[in-house]
């Protein structure tokens, strides 16, 4: 018997996308980091060395489409728990501690990723890599005209 695979909408995605967060979120949870700090933290410690707070809070904002006020307090969160510090007004870096707690909970999830991803082809994540960005788009678009 052959199965047929649903076709890809916003359902089929959206059940995707929820499945992995789920995971994260557990792979997260014994390091006291939420979801929004995860993203935020990796923004700082991707810029391998201080970075804009606008450029941090942008990109929260632009990625997980929370109010710009979750990503400050966000950001504020982990200063606080001194996983990133000051640099001046404007910036922030991540601390010895925040490279520390993300390098260890990034190797957790790429294993369990691993397992998710396992036996698909790079073919058809490159295929699915390219609709999934075309609907980002769109979607990102969409989204802008509605908040005109």
């Amino acid at each position: 018997m052959t199965t047929t695979a649903p076709r890809a909408d916003s359902r089929t995605i959206a059940l995707a996308h929820y499945a992995a967060r789920a995971v994260l979120e557990h792979v997260l949870a014994p390091y006291g980091v939420s979801f929004l700090q995860s993203v935020t933290l990796r923004l700082a410690v991707v810029a391998d060395g201080p970075v804009e707070r606008a450029a941090v809070i942008d990109g929260v904002t632009g990625s997980v489409k929370v109010p710009e006020g979750d990503a400050r307090r966000t950001l504020g969160e982990l200063t606080t728990a001194g996983l990133l510090a000051a640099e001046g007004p404007s910036r922030v870096r991540v601390t010895d501690a925040g490279r520390e707690l993300y390098d260890t909970y990034s190797a957790e999830s790429a294993a369990v990723s691993a397992r998710i991803y396992a036996g698909i082809t790079e073919e058809e994540r490159a295929v699915a890599g390219r609709v999934l960005t075309l609907v980002t788009e769109r979607a990102d678009a969409e989204l802008a005209a509605l908040r005109r």
